[in-house]
């Protein structure tokens, strides 16, 4: 294979229109653009969702909602889920990414839950609520944030 034999797909290109070729081309006179109007003259652009000045679909709708980027970088954990890490282990965020309880791009991560905990742990630097803390601290383990 040689740069001078390339050549595109069959059907990959097509010709251009020829426009303004005369009646028996089909795309004579006003060449395909119907008469008159913004879009028959040169020029005659106009931004998406252009509706000729009426108010556009896009600010005629109501806006709704609110995602805050710090929620997308937030998460609750319920602590049944640490039953897997050893007894008076460690547990912080990068152990939590470690082990593939928490995604890669959580910043913050707060403890919930109800169930009872069967091992002793060491939680740092994680959030955890006041049902949840007195669930590690009966178990024997300790909550620090």
């Amino acid at each position: 294979m040689q740069l001078n034999t390339l050549k595109p797909a069959p059907g990959a290109r097509h010709l251009s229109k020829r426009l303004g070729r005369g009646i028996g081309s089909g795309k004579g006179k006003t060449s395909g653009k119907g008469h008159k109007g913004q879009r028959a003259r040169a020029g005659g652009f106009h931004k998406v969702g252009f509706e000729g000045g009426q108010m556009p679909l896009q600010r005629r709708l109501p806006k709704f909602g609110f995602t805050s980027l710090k929620a997308l970088k937030t998460t609750e954990l319920q602590i049944r889920k640490l039953a897997c890490f050893e007894e008076n282990a460690r547990v912080n965020l990068t152990t939590l990414k470690e082990v593939g309880l928490v995604n890669s791009n959580i910043k913050h991560v707060k403890l919930i839950g109800k169930t009872e905990l069967s091992k002793p742990l060491h939680i740092q630097g994680l959030r955890a609520t006041a049902t949840a803390r007195k669930i590690i601290e009966a178990a024997g383990g300790k909550v620090e944030e």
